[in-house]
């Protein structure tokens, strides 16, 4: 038997990210690895999954923002 496809992409990779976080104290930067596999998988479905929606804000607090060019 083959298996279906799920019909929300990245939930595993969510859940994990949960499980992970939980383990952690909720601190999301000894969850990188997990975090970076949410992010290709949303990637590979062009962000077409509920659960890509907070992948922004998992991002933005274990990335360096990059510094914004100043425009006078």
């Amino acid at each position: 038997m083959v298996a279906q496809p799920s019909k929300e992409p990245c939930k595993k990779e969510a859940c994990d990210i949960q499980a992970c976080l939980s383990k952690n104290n909720f601190l999301p930067q000894k969850c990188l690895r997990v975090i970076e596999l949410l992010e290709s998988c949303c990637e590979k479905c062009h962000y077409n999954s509920t659960h890509c929606a907070s992948l922004s804000g998992l991002l933005g607090n274990h990335r360096q923002k990059k510094p914004q060019p100043k425009y006078d």
